[in-house]
């Protein structure tokens, strides 16, 4: 891994435009691959209600939509983003669909994976709705598995954003 903080890398935004992460420099990351048909997808209410709840704040929810898990997010971008908007009101920035796992994962990944293993110090992000807090300075705090439902990460939330 080359890089040092989150805002080392790029992604590419929902709608196509390329989003360097150092754009959201000194704002706390909550970054989270999401997918529009799984038994998790509800989640979006409770990651768009942190979302406003904490904005203000410095809070930058960041979904990023995966097909990897029993191919929950099937559809294109626009479909996705339609979706999230639609069904769960969601206004916080969607990413384009990437891998989080294996050979084609996206470095972002690569690199949060590294940074914060999962259980017994696997790399692999296991299902759809894992979740990474990210600091003001860039650097993992914490890895949620894809059950903990979104209210529960607000203490942690507030401590990054008091940081």
């Amino acid at each position: 891994m080359n890089a040092d903080t989150v805002w080392d890398f790029e992604a590419q935004a929902i709608g196509g435009q390329r989003v360097k992460l150092s754009r959201y420099k000194g704002k706390v990351l909550l970054i989270v691959n999401t997918a529009s048909q799984c038994g998790f997808t509800p989640q979006f209410e409770g990651l768009q209600a942190l979302w406003q709840a904490y904005q203000e704040q410095g809070l930058v929810v960041l979904g990023f939509p995966s097909n990897e898990f029993g191919g929950q997010d099937p559809g294109a971008n626009d479909e996705i983003a339609s979706f999230c908007q639609l069904n769960y009101g969601v206004s916080f920035p969607m990413m384009a669909k990437i891998e989080v796992n294996g050979g084609g994962a996206h470095p972002l990944y690569r690199w949060l994976t590294h940074e914060a293993p999962g259980l017994l110090g696997s790399q692999a992000i296991k299902w759809n709705f894992t979740k990474f807090l990210v600091g003001r300075d860039g650097s993992t705090i914490k890895r949620y598995a894809p059950q903990d439902a979104p209210a529960t990460l607000a203490k942690d939330i507030e401590a990054a954003l008091a940081a």
